[in-house]
């Protein structure tokens, strides 16, 4: 059996999801001009953390398999921003419908975007070359 590539491997794959959500928050504090960019954006990102590794657990426990493709990781990226909106809530945190939709587009951007680049890639690999 042959080794999956690697975005398809759970480790790598959960490592660029926790990337990818730290950049988010590291954008966001620079487009903001907020201090601190390194322990910022880990304090930015943590509510969204919590969600991502949320939905890393409802996708292996009810689906049997890793989010590492597209239609399981519709579940990760949902899990990251209610999770994420309902503990910066919870915490006193800012909520403002803009921050939602905003979030909510670019982390689909993110954690879906490099998904289904990674299927497209996987597709055109399958594909039969014509000489």
């Amino acid at each position: 059996m042959t080794r999956p590539v690697w975005w398809r491997r759970p480790g790598p794959a959960l490592v660029l999801d926790v990337v990818l959500v730290l950049v988010f928050a590291a954008i966001g504090r620079s487009s903001h001009r907020e201090a601190g960019p390194a322990l910022g954006a880990v304090l930015t990102a943590w509510p969204f953390l919590v969600g991502t590794l949320l939905g890393w657990v409802v996708v292996r426990v009810l689906r049997g398999r890793w989010p590492v493709e597209l239609a399981p990781g519709v579940t990760v990226w949902f899990a990251t921003v209610l999770v994420g909106m309902l503990l910066r809530r919870a915490t006193g945190l800012g909520t403002a419908a803009s921050f939602v939709v905003v979030a909510s587009v670019v982390l689909a951007a993110f954690l879906l975007g490099w998904r289904a680049l990674g299927a497209y890639a996987a597709r055109r690999a399958e594909r039969p070359t014509h000489s």
